[in-house]
């Protein structure tokens, strides 16, 4: 049985999954290497500015989410669990709040299937966000996936 990292309830959850087509390595390397990670987090049109990228338990990663329309969205957070090449967990400094829970579980043929859940303190916080960050979620996924595919090119 997976350790609960965050106590939570469905109702509390967002949760997004995708299989892709790249090993857990590669995935994880997606997502803890700054320089890979800048060029695809955030959901169409967004980009980064990476202030810290301290990717150990208790390091914090700040950066700017700049929107394509307009708004520039200040972001801080704290990793609480890594667990090279199946998880990345982080807790949320700045609003809205909530928790990460990132996981890679390699599947055969050298795909991975990817677990993001967001993990709210109360249900309504949950579904405040839900009509937006869902789909946004699948953006940044589909981002996620072009940045895979030249990582292996």
């Amino acid at each position: 049985m997976i350790e609960e990292i965050f106590p939570t309830t469905p109702e509390c959850e967002i949760v997004s999954e995708r299989i892709v087509n790249h090993s857990a390595e590669t995935v994880f390397e997606a997502w803890a290497n700054p320089s890979i990670l800048k060029n695809w987090w955030g959901p169409k049109g967004f980009t980064n500015t990476f202030e810290t990228f301290d990717f150990r338990v208790g390091g914090i990663w700040k950066f700017v989410m700049h929107g394509p329309d307009k708004g520039n969205y200040q972001n801080e957070v704290e990793f609480v669990k890594i667990e090279k090449p199946s998880l990345i967990a982080w807790k949320r400094h700045s609003k809205p709040l909530f928790n990460i829970v990132a996981t890679f579980e390699a599947i055969n043929d050298g795909k991975t299937k990817i677990i993001f859940k967001m993990v709210f303190n109360t249900a309504e916080e949950s579904d405040k966000l839900r009509p937006f960050v869902v789909d946004k979620n699948e953006e940044n996924f589909d981002k996620l996936e072009a940045v895979l595919a030249e990582m292996n090119s």
